[in-house]
This record gives C-alpha cells, sequence and structure tokens, in this order.
C-alpha cells in the first residue's frame, strides 16, 4: 500500500480505534481556523493598508501571512476529513497539497525574516544591495514555486511508486525542515553574540531586545509546531516496526500541531513594525489606527534605502 492509500485509511481507522481523540482533533482545528484566520486577517490589514514603507521585512511577513490564511483555509477539508472518517476520498488530495505547501512556505518564510533581521543589524553595509524590496520579492516568488514543486512531487511519488521510494520521499521532506532549522539557530547564534559587542551598544536597547525576540519567537514556534511532526517522519523511518495505531496517533496530534503556527506566528508580527501592537489595539477599539513605521528592527538611518 502507498502512501497515499495510507492516508485515505487513516481518518477511518482514528475515528474507530480513538474515538475521544478524533472529536477532539476536529475541535481543536475548528478552533485553529477560526483564531488563525481571524488574527492573520487583520494582520493582512495592518501590513498592506496601515503599513507606509514595505520594506524586505514587511514583505516576507506578508507573504508568511498568506501561507498562514491558506493554511487556515485548508482546515476545513481536514475537519470534512475527520468527519467523514474516510468518506471522502478527494479529500487527502486536496488537503496534503494545500496544508504542505503552505505549511514549508511558512518555515521558509520564517527563516527569511530571521536572516533578514541578521542582515540588517550586523551587515548593514554589506548587505545593502540585497536588501531591497526587488530582491526580497523575487526571493518570494522562488520560495512559492520551489514549495510547490517539491510537494508536488512527492505527492506523485507516493501516489505512484511503492514503498521503496518512502525514504526519498522522506529525505526531501525532511530537507525543508532541517536546513532552515540549521539556518535559524545559527543566525540566531550570531546575532546574539554581535548585540553583546560594543560596536552595537549604541543601538537602543528596545531594538536589541526586540531582535532577541523575535528569533527566540520564531525558534519556539519551530520546536512546537514543525519539529514534532519531522521527528516523526525520521523515526518511523529508521524503526519501521512501529505500531500502526501509535504512528496513526502521534501523526495526526502532530500535524494538528504543525496547524498551530497559524495562531502563534501572529506573535512574530509584533517584532517586526513599530506600532504593530498599539494599529491592533486601535482597530478594535474602533477608533482610527496609526500608519506603523515599517522595519522596527531594520535599518538605522544610513539603511533606509536598502
Amino acid at each position: 500500500i502507498n502512501l497515499f492509500s495510507k492516508f485515505i485509511h487513516s481518518d477511518e481507522q482514528l475515528a474507530t480505534d480513538f474515538y475521544s481523540l478524533w472529536i477532539g482533533l476536529m475541535v481543536v482545528n475548528a478552533i485553529i481556523f477560526l483564531v488563525g484566520v481571524v488574527l492573520n486577517s487583520l494582520a493582512l490589514y495592518v501590513f498592506c493598508f496601515r503599513t507606509k514603507t514595505k520594506t524586505t521585512s514587511v514583505i516576507y511577513t506578508i507573504n508568511l501571512i498568506v501561507t498562514d490564511l491558506l493554511v487556515g483555509f485548508s482546515l476545513p477539508v481536514r475537519i470534512i476529513m475527520f468527519y467523514s472518517a474516510g468518506g471522502c476520498k478527494n479529500c487527502p488530495l486536496v488537503h496534503i497539497f494545500g496544508y504542505f505547501v503552505n505549511m514549508y512556505c511558512s518555515i521558509l518564510f520564517l527563516t527569511c525574516i530571521c536572516v533578514d533581521r541578521y542582515l540588517a543589524i550586523v551587515q548593514v553595509e554589506a548587505s545593502r544591495k540585497w536588501r531591497n524590496p526587488t530582491c526580497a520579492k523575487g526571493i518570494c516568488i522562488f520560495i512559492w514555486i520551489f514549495a510547490s514543486v517539491v510537494t508536488f512531487s512527492i505527492l506523485i511519488m507516493a501516489i505512484k511508486f511503492a514503498e521503496c521510494c518512502l525514504s526519498k520521499i522522506l529525505v526531501l521532506m525532511v530537507c525543508e525542515y532541517f536546513f532552515p532549522l540549521i539556518i535559524i539557530i545559527f543566525f540566531t547564534t550570531r546575532i546574539m553574540c554581535a548585540l553583546s559587542k560594543p560596536s552595537l551598544m549604541h543601538q537602543s536597547r528596545e531594538r536589541r531586545m526586540r531582535a532577541v525576540q523575535l528569533l527566540i519567537t520564531v525558534l519556539i514556534i519551530f520546536m512546537i509546531c514543525f519539529t514534532p511532526f519531522h521527528v516523526l517522519q525520521v523515526a518511523i523511518s529508521i524503526n519501521p516496526d512501529i505500531p500502526h495505531n501509535i504512528s496513526l496517533l502521534v501523526y495526526h496530534v502532530t500535524v494538528t500541531l504543525s496547524s498551530l503556527n497559524s495562531c502563534m506566528d501572529p506573535i512574530v508580527y509584533c517584532f517586526v513594525t513599530n506600532n504593530f501592537q498599539s494599529t491592533m489595539k486601535n482597530i478594535f477599539r474602533k477608533t482610527e489606527p496609526q500608519q506603523t513605521n515599517a522595519d522596527i528592527l531594520g535599518t538605522n538611518k544610513n539603511s533606509k534605502g536598502s
């Protein structure tokens, strides 16, 4: 049986073997859908219409918001899959493609935001020619195409080929997670070391704290949302004798955890622009929100053009 067939029948078996969890996951996915769509819709409004300057960080963040919204909009399909308990035969194909494309786009855009913070704070002059809106838009287009092609390739291989090809599929999936994680850890370490040096102490304490908070937040999101799912893939490939019921249970829980990033990413948005929090408060108070200053952590006056 190939991976696609397993995916089709996984919800039916979940409803049979773990009925309480089956109900609970439907409820959790519904909550994630509602909270994620509301928060990210408001964030998209703020960054698109209340942010004056579209810097590189803002461009990456807008794309991250779009991926979170698409993850949210894919959750009703997942809820239908839970509710139908395997009765919706076309749902898995739609869900696995849309959901995983957007999950890996989220990972890559979070990585871009971290690298951009490092360049903006530590390598201001050296990165001037790279940190511009045109370059950022090109990177975003590449990420969308790359994630779509890789995920589509994985899906086609899973449908057409037998179990012997699953190791190759696993390599592709893991590379889209572990490489970005290594990059984020590397640049987080570099930027935290750099911020402690006297040469950067002239920057405001608030700015330095926001940089650290952003990087730590991204690492926490990775650890909570994305790590369990990818660790499961590695564990199954190393030990294929894991009982199917256990792997099924952990699979559904970890996929649901990966959906949670659409609710956690708004924390990252708070560190991308100066007045994001105050603008959101003003929206909820139904007063005229202030326009935000782009790129809070970002560049000094001498790097505004980048």
